[in-house]
């Protein structure tokens, strides 16, 4: 069993072990494949903006901002895409992760409809960058289905369907037991609700031709250099590296799940949570397409959920919150015991079925399980998706773009919070996940 990202496997130079792990500017045509042309010249020791992180916000920004004429240096500390933007399952998702009852119960109508609205803008930016970008990432609109995992959750997906057309003038369908076969190949779940707006990608080539886009668009990305301090210095900022100091006049923090104790105060806002996911080998063509018939993206009701796809290669990806705990070799082992499980709970003939890789990565909440952007301690920042991370990351990378280029006042956007408070009685360190855990356990069982 592989334990690193099937998504790896699928971009040259990915796999581990590989000697070509740099960024390279890519082929127009499919920036997603390395080409033998060379990393820009680097910029002088002065940047007009330095970004930290070379995932899907920090390189829609740089793109961004590269775009509107700025010297734009991006810094890596692994290589382009290693942390969540490859490690993901590939759903490209409508909504947020709070639930459009507690958006409209937490905010009242008129906030939570614009809060909302930013995930709709943010899947139809993605499609138009795709597009524009030519980035081959097998993107699909695939729509995708909730399962109810008890008879009561298929009640309050009729309540969910109701509000969403009432409040959001949103659209979706719900299809009773009796009938889900024709949507997900299992009769574990108690009916599904039908989101036709949600779409599917590869996430590692994705973020390789978003890479790529921004490169060619002027900036430059520099891997394996990990930034060991952050200071202010006068009108400008001094970044101490492990390539050497450079400074710039602004600093992007675009981190998320991997933000460390170099940006203390954004740390303490941000907590990462593991993870994991599965993969099988290629299943026979009839039992691949029974799985999910019209090919969509699926997760279930349950706090403690599973989400799981079909690949292109006839793969079930299945993946879910086996351990809350940061991966690593132990606990992504003892997660993949714990999804393959699941997963034959789910679909009981899958279970002489091999499973190829096994992986983890971390998904950054915040308290009140939004995204936030904005200013932080004078830097810029955008993160917290909380597993929506897909579209709203490069829409939100892109909107700090434009502020930090003068483009976007902080009013204009819903998301956007100069005042973003961190969790009373946390480090960065979260020691209270397992009791999180526990809890949400407890609810799966009694609701």
């Amino acid at each position: 069993m592989n334990e690193y990202p099937y998504w790896w496997d699928t971009v040259p130079g990915l796999r581990p072990g590989s000697e070509n792990l740099e960024l390279r500017t890519g082929n127009p045509a499919n920036p997603a494949t390395p080409a033998p042309s060379p990393q820009p010249p680097a910029p002088g020791p002065r940047s007009d903006v330095l970004v930290i992180g070379a995932g899907y916000t920090g390189l829609a920004a740089a793109r961004q901002l590269a775009r509107s004429g700025a010297s734009v240096l991006v810094l890596e500390r692994e290589r382009v895409g290693w942390g969540a933007s490859s490690r993901n399952g590939g759903q490209v998702l409508t909504g947020l992760r709070l639930d459009p009852a507690t958006l409209v119960r937490r905010y009242g109508e008129v906030r939570a409809r614009q809060v909302f609205g930013v995930g709709e803008r943010s899947i139809a930016r993605l499609e138009a960058l795709i597009a524009e970008e030519h980035i081959d990432c097998e993107y699909a609109r695939t729509g995708h289905v909730q399962a109810a995992w008890k008879p009561a959750h298929f009640d309050a997906l009729r309540d969910e369907q109701a509000l969403l057309a009432r409040v959001f003038g949103h659209r979706v369908e719900l299809v009773s037991r009796a009938d889900q076969r024709a949507e997900i190949g299992t009769d574990r779940y108690h009916g599904v609700l039908v989101d036709e707006r949600s779409g599917a990608l590869n996430p590692a080539r994705y973020v390789h031709g978003l890479a790529a886009a921004a490169v060619r668009a002027g900036a430059c990305v520099r891997t394996g250099v990990a930034v060991t301090r952050v200071q202010r210095e006068s009108m400008e900022w001094r970044v101490a590296t492990t390539d050497g100091d450079v400074t710039a006049r602004n600093v992007l923090v675009a981190t998320n799940g991997y933000t460390t104790g170099v940006t203390p105060s954004l740390q303490r806002c941000y907590v990462p949570v593991g993870s994991y996911i599965i993969a099988t080998e290629p299943l026979p063509p009839d039992r691949a397409a029974a799985i999910l018939p019209r090919g969509r993206m699926a997760f279930d009701s349950k706090n403690y959920l599973y989400y799981f796809r079909v690949t292109s290669d006839r793969r079930l990806l299945f993946g879910g919150r086996a351990e809350f705990a940061a991966p690593r070799a132990d606990t992504t082992r003892r997660a993949a015991a714990i999804l393959r499980q699941g997963m034959i709970d789910v679909f009981p003939d899958l279970a002489a079925a091999r499973i190829d890789y096994a992986w983890g990565g971390n998904v950054a909440f915040t308290r009140d399980q939004l995204p936030h952007a904005g200013v932080l301690d004078g830097m810029f920042y955008a993160g917290g998706y909380c597993g929506h991370g897909i579209a709203m990351a490069t829409h939100l990378g892109e909107q700090i773009a434009r502020r930090i280029a003068g483009e976007s006042p902080a009013a204009e956007h819903p998301l956007f919070d100069d005042r973003f408070s961190t969790i009373p009685l946390y480090d960065g360190r979260p020691w209270f996940l397992p009791l999180v855990g526990a809890y949400y356990r407890f609810l799966d069982l009694i609701t």
